[in-house]
């Protein structure tokens, strides 16, 4: 392990993808780099679902006492028709405990970020530069020469490899030959937060809230210890600006849900502000890699977020990525050996996820349809037609190396 302390990985971006890479790296004996952009990190997005399989890659790393600490178990997810607002099915979250050994969980997105960012300054072999952006990268035999701009100037780092985890805007992903380009979906999130006095006269503040409609979905959880809901919001739409933070107008939202349940419209009038940003995909089989460049996360395969996946991913690829590099000799085809191993499992849950998001969206008789099925057989039904991602496990070595 001290042998491997003198080889650098550099990671471009310092999301939940980036950190988890970072401690994943630091965890099986790399030094690593990690560059963002923002001078200052804050975070994108309220809440966060964190299931089985991203929990398990958060528990080797140590984190998991701390994010029990400041997440949420909910009692249940309730499915609800946004037609009628009758309850479809309600899945008892103890279900996972008992079918997976591990937790479904809710989160502040800040305050896993903060678990994360603690994590990284408390280990010595992580170095990350806010405020800095990765520029030329110049191959030698041995390595890469990688240049970062900060406010101090200009540091050329030597470095086996560089990790691009800066999202579905990836400036990386130029560096890689045959990679993909983000595409518009035709959908938007809209999300904002209520606070729990105003919530918990219209939702219960311990449970999940799924509501179906057409073209059309709105998810609600508790986070910040049951402070608040977070509430999601999926529409048909075309829009693809970028950013993830443009201001949404409550008015539209509004006349979008006319015809929907009073509870739905009432929880949608409650907050103060929404925030929307576009849902982007980015293809899983293009390449993510190329010789020395690799990417993870959002970069490499940008995915609807109809099973709370994304992030998911991002943290299983991190895993995937300290194992494979773990006492590689070949970096480059360290990196191919990553991209071969993740990627098939990752286009079936963007396959899986975008099916799911058209399940959700149905009208009609088709929607019909659905509603008894979950009437008949819910909890079954989604337990069973999502195990496959739920029961994955991170490399052994990843989790005996912590």
């Amino acid at each position: 392990m001290g042998e491997r302390r003198t080889i650098v990985i550099v990671i471009a971006g310092a999301g939940l993808a980036g950190l988890t890479a970072a401690l994943s790296l630091a965890a099986v004996g790399f030094r690593v780099v990690v560059a963002e952009r923002s001078a200052e990190l804050s975070e994108a997005g309220a809440g966060i679902q964190i299931s089985p399989n991203a929990g398990r890659v958060l528990a080797a790393l140590g984190l998991d006492a701390a994010i029990a600490g400041k997440a949420i178990e909910p009692v249940a997810i309730d499915v609800h028709s946004g037609r009628s607002g009758n309850l479809l099915t309600s899945l008892s979250c103890a279900a996972f405990r008992a079918r997976y050994d591990f937790p479904y969980r809710v989160i502040h997105r800040a305050d896993l970020q903060a678990i994360l960012l603690a994590a990284v300054g408390g280990n010595p072999a992580i170095r990350l530069e806010l405020g800095a952006t990765i520029g030329e990268t110049l191959a030698q035999d041995d390595g890469l020469l990688v240049r970062i701009r900060n406010a101090a100037g200009i540091e050329v780092v030597p470095a086996a490899a560089l990790i691009g985890a800066d999202g579905v805007w990836s400036t990386t992903r130029d560096k890689i030959a045959g990679g993909a380009k983000e595409v518009p979906t035709g959908r938007t999130a809209w999300r904002a937060v209520a606070a729990a006095d105003i919530a918990r006269d219209l939702v219960a503040m311990d449970r999940v809230g799924l509501w179906l409609g057409r073209d059309a979905h709105l998810v609600h959880y508790p986070i910040a210890q049951g402070a608040a809901l977070n509430m999601v919001v999926i529409v048909k739409e075309d829009w693809d600006k970028q950013g993830w933070s443009a201001v949404g107008d409550r008015a539209k939202l509004a006349s979008r849900f006319r015809g929907w349940p009073a509870v739905a419209r009432k929880l949608l009038a409650a907050p103060v502000s929404w925030q929307k940003f576009a849902i982007l995909s980015v293809d899983p089989r293009a390449h993510w890699t190329d010789g020395r460049v690799a990417l993870i996360g959002d970069a490499a395969h940008a995915m609807a977020p109809f099973l709370a996946q994304g992030a998911a991913m991002a943290m299983e690829d991190a895993a995937v990525l300290a194992d494979c590099l773990y006492g590689a000799t070949d970096m480059p085809s360290a990196l191919r050996a990553y991209e071969t191993v993740r990627k098939e499992r990752v286009a079936k849950v963007a396959v899986a996820a975008r099916e799911t998001g058209d399940l959700y969206h149905w009208a009609g008789v088709a929607a019909l349809a659905r509603d008894i099925a979950l009437r008949a057989a819910g909890t079954r039904l989604i337990l069973d037609r999502n195990d496959w991602i739920y029961r994955w496990r991170p490399p052994e070595r990843v989790v005996h190396s912590v």
